[in-house]
């Protein structure tokens, strides 16, 4: 039996794990979801750059569009092969051989509920079929995956029967699909098992998301012999969604120790880039790369984390090794020594009683269901101790937007700047995008917008709307701020400089 690598001793296990990325086809098959040229040309360069084996650019015989998209990001001269997708027709093919893909990747339904009401073909027609398709499709490119599309719900014995068609007509290799999500981790794993021993081809998994195991299926099909699996940013693909891809990758990485060879620093990062486009947010609690997956509030937590890391949050994951920061956070949970530390960080030392006064004021806000953000604790510190710290050295001194059907949105802000009067005019995709990126160009600091939400906190047409923000400076620190207003615009106006005004008071303690 193959011994596996336990808890990230990666030396320990040699075995290289290709990452096959289903975004651009699968993940676009969300609902909802339509990704434009320049959006998947982004993100295919992005994908690649973190080094995946390969990308799935797309279905090119399902439409025009999609055929020259596929081709041009054939054309782009990616490190990762370029796969088109394609049924087990020849035109289909055709379609992917006339875009220069790398790979042809081709499927045909295999279990008895699948074959009989969609294909209506007996199981000897499949596996003529595959046989031909596959053979066809080797003949002009060098690489051909082959799933036999509803694996999971397939009798063994037939699936390995067709597999063996495929393997002997040139597939390169073989794809074990869980295309309604029913496996379990022991059956995917016996599964790859069963099929190693018939068939001598590398396997490759695709597990779909309907029961929330599409990871673990993942995960297990590799420590039952597997050599890839299939995975989307996010997660996002039909219904449940596929695979996610920061949570296989590190999962396989820290916990088994194979190597991927993906570039995880760049996790987050593309996970936004996906989100931002496709329109689905990731929630907080998303795994790796959501908001709150190194973040802590609870009192017992954020003080064990503060003496060693390790002790509430995987220690073989580290924030920085997927492009997150650790991150503390301010809540009806939140103890003392996280709070010291934050006011610590800006210079404000109080009193045992003065922090116990503002952990109890941040408490009682809390428990009203408010959320704290970092210019709050600083303006509950400020009041509590007296100190008059709270210095701002930006201040609105006014702004304008122009918007309308007919209309490119604009906005000019007018600043002081550490005392310097400052102004600037940007136009952007709506009101608030272009105050946000004239406020941004009024600072001399490198500073981005991560995150930007907005929350009704009354109802009605004149309801007032809490905007939070989070921010990041060029050392990689995240700020969180916020503001309310019954006028959105202004809300977003005031919650960025109320962040900007955070990092300048960072970089002043740090100085």
């Amino acid at each position: 039996m193959r011994q596996v690598a336990f808890f990230g001793d990666k030396n320990s296990s040699t075995k290289k794990i290709s990452v096959f990325d289903t975004t651009l086809r699968d993940g676009e098959q969300t609902p909802g979801v339509s990704f434009t040229l320049d959006q998947k040309l982004d993100i295919a360069r992005a994908i690649s750059g973190m080094g995946v084996s390969v990308i799935e650019a797309g279905f090119p015989a399902s439409s025009e569009s999609e055929f020259e998209t596929v081709k041009m990001i054939s054309s782009l001269g990616l490190e990762a092969d370029i796969c088109g997708l394609a049924r087990s027709v020849v035109s289909d093919v055709d379609r992917c051989i006339e875009c220069d893909v790398d790979m042809v990747h081709v499927f045909i339904p295999t279990s008895d509920v699948q074959r009989e009401n969609t294909i209506r073909k007996t199981r000897e027609e499949v596996l003529e079929i595959t046989s031909r398709i596959v053979g066809y499709a080797r003949e002009n490119v060098d690489k051909v995956l082959f799933s036999a599309m509803d694996a999971t719900r397939t009798e063994v014995p037939y699936l390995s029967e067709v597999f063996k068609a495929a393997v002997d007509a040139g597939a390169t290799t073989i794809n074990v699909p869980d295309t309604v999500g029913v496996a379990t981790p022991s059956s995917m794993s016996a599964l790859i098992s069963a099929i190693r021993e018939d068939v001598k081809c590398p396997i490759d998994v695709h597990c779909h998301n309907d029961f929330s195991m599409a990871v673990a299926n993942s995960v297990s099909a590799v420590e039952a012999g597997a050599s890839q699996v299939q995975v989307t940013v996010n997660g996002i693909g039909e219904r449940a969604g596929n695979a996610d891809f920061a949570s296989t990758v590190m999962a396989l990485e820290s916990i088994l120790g194979f190597d991927t060879g993906v570039k995880t620093e760049n996790l987050v990062k593309v996970s936004r880039m996906v989100s931002r486009y496709s329109g689905i947010s990731v929630l907080p609690v998303h795994p790796v790369v959501g908001d709150n997956a190194f973040a802590h509030e609870s009192g017992i937590h954020s003080h064990g984390v503060i003496a060693n890391s390790s002790t509430f949050e995987p220690g073989i994951m580290t924030p920085e090794m997927v492009g997150h920061r650790r991150r503390l956070k301010l809540g009806k949970h939140v103890g003392k020594h996280a709070v010291r530390q934050m006011l610590d960080q800006v210079g404000m030392n109080p009193s045992e009683d003065e922090l116990d006064a503002i952990v109890a004021k941040i408490k009682e806000i809390a428990s009203h269901g408010k959320k704290i953000e970092e210019n709050d604790l600083y303006e509950i510190a400020d009041n509590v101790c007296g100190t008059g710290v709270v210095v701002k050295d930006i201040t609105l001194d006014g702004f304008a937007v122009m918007t309308g059907s007919h209309v490119l949105p604009s906005a000019t802000v007018k600043a002081i700047v550490n005392g310097e009067e400052k102004v600037s005019c940007m136009t952007g995709n709506g009101s608030v995008d272009a105050a946000m990126k004239a406020l941004l160009n009024v600072v001399p600091k490198e500073v981005i917008l991560k995150d930007f939400n907005v929350a009704a906190i009354s109802g009605g047409s004149d309801a007032i709307g809490h905007v939070s923000i989070a921010v990041e400076d060029e050392n990689g620190r995240v700020f969180d701020a916020g503001a309310s207003s019954s006028d959105i615009v202004m809300a977003s106006v005031e919650a960025m400089v109320n962040a900007l005004n955070l990092v300048y008071r960072y970089d002043k303690n740090d100085n």
